[in-house]
């Protein structure tokens, strides 16, 4: 399994100290340092069957600073994955990629429902 997180995020390191303590393997990828590709971001959108709009970092500052709130709703799928792709704080966080499913952000009890 994949765990994409940023590691100043605590969202970020509560997901991972629960990933830990659950016993459950993971591979660390910092989204910062390598940002997801076009084609991951296509692949997990698809395979998570989420608006692609879960997928944005709605909190983040740089969406705000982006007032992508109004530009989101008007922009193509595509504009929206190779925006997606310029920067990974973007990038909703922590994400988890498993075979056949991903989680975005850190809901305990989705992540229990789908790991254990």
């Amino acid at each position: 399994m994949l765990f994409i997180q940023y590691p100043k995020c605590t969202t970020c390191q509560r997901a991972k100290k629960w990933l830990e303590t659950n016993r459950i393997k993971f591979e660390e990828r910092h989204i910062k340092e390598e940002n997801p590709t076009c084609e991951e971001i296509r692949k997990w959108h698809k395979m998570s069957g989420l608006p692609l709009k879960r997928f944005f970092n709605t909190s983040g500052l740089l969406y705000k600073e982006m007032q992508l709130k109004d530009k989101l709703p008007t922009m193509s799928e595509e504009d929206q994955y190779n925006l997606l792709v310029t920067d990974g704080m973007l990038v909703k966080r922590p994400l988890i990629v498993g075979e056949d499913f991903v989680l975005t952000g850190f809901k305990e009890k989705e992540w229990e429902e789908k790991l254990k």
